[in-house]
């Protein structure tokens, strides 16, 4: 923790709320023009964090004796908004935090070792449906325990977390390093990757670690296997299903091959009349060439009797 001299006993004197908020309000104006990205931590309603992985964040810091007494100092802090700005980073969560003045918290947590990391891949690589729809919030009781389990999860210990903050307080955690933890764990409500960012993981990983399983063990599973166009939508990344019983499989063998039996019933009829209009000409035409031969045959005949009664004239 920072000293500042000046003071009695090194505190700052009380500012009120409004005019604590008119001085935010002025060097966030300044930081803005100064080009830096200002990204505050707005509370909507009583509840700080109110998804899975918000919360999640929130109870495993409040799991530790080490944090459980100090926490609740941050609470009303980031309630009134006194969270200016907040960045994750790989490692790194840095914020500014509104007091008697503004103070500037840097927060270092440790990577997630690769150990750790290969094994939480390994437990739940069996389960595709529930990590695919882990960004999303909904998640699977075994995969839950697995990710948030002390010591083995993706969550930090307080051993692996480093506090600092600009303000006179001589804790550790002070209310202005409180409020910034419980601004991630409201972040997380809206951008739960950041968890993977900040402990230097890609969830990527997980996905490809899934499908590397066996068909066999993502068939005898329990629950919906969703499909590689649903996994693609989740992750953003294009993923070929090579299963010869999956949809896209079945319906890309129907397409190569050829039209149903459906398809070739509806051309046999349409091809039917075609058939009719042939053979209704050829009666016509055979119809046609009969009278002209009777047509013929009867011309000879009258030329045969009118010659025979011309050569009996002749012979009177």
């Amino acid at each position: 923790m920072g000293w500042n001299s000046g003071y009695e006993d090194d505190w700052r004197p009380y500012v009120p709320v409004a005019e604590r908020r008119r001085l935010a309000a002025k060097q966030i104006a300044k930081l803005k023009k100064a080009g830096r990205k200002i990204a505050p931590v707005e509370i909507a309603g009583r509840k700080i964090t109110t998804t899975f992985w918000g919360n999640a964040w929130s109870q495993n810091l409040e799991s530790y004796s080490d944090y459980a007494n100090r926490l609740p100092r941050g609470r009303t802090y980031v309630r009134n908004g006194s969270v200016l700005d907040l960045q994750i980073e790989v490692g790194r969560v840095r914020a500014l935090v509104s007091g008697s003045e503004i103070y500037e918290i840097d927060i270092e947590i440790k990577r997630l070792p690769k150990a750790r990391w290969n094994k939480i891949k390994g437990q739940c690589a069996g389960q595709i449906a529930s990590l695919v729809e882990m960004l999303q919030g909904s998640i699977s009781s075994g995969v839950m325990e697995i990710v948030t389990l002390k010591g083995t999860g993706l969550f930090p210990a307080p051993r692996e977390i480093s506090l600092d903050c600009s303000c006179p307080d001589w804790a550790e955690m002070c209310k202005h390093v409180a409020a910034t933890l419980y601004g991630v764990g409201a972040r997380l409500d809206h951008q739960p990757e950041l968890l993977f960012i900040l402990r230097g993981v890609d969830p990527v990983e997980m996905v490809e670690a899934a499908i590397d399983q066996p068909m066999r063990a993502r068939r005898s599973r329990r629950g919906r296997l969703l499909e590689s166009g649903e996994l693609s939508a989740v992750f953003g990344v294009d993923i070929v299903d090579d299963d010869p019983d999956s949809k896209q499989t079945r319906k890309r063998k129907k397409v190569e091959s050829g039209p149903s039996r459906k398809a070739r019933r509806k051309t046999m009829i349409r091809k039917k009349p075609a058939k009719r209009s042939a053979r209704k000409s050829a009666r016509k035409g055979s119809v046609k060439k009969r009278s002209v031969k009777k047509a013929s045959a009867k011309k000879a005949k009258s030329k045969k009797v009118g010659s025979k009664k011309a050569s009996a004239k002749r012979r009177l």
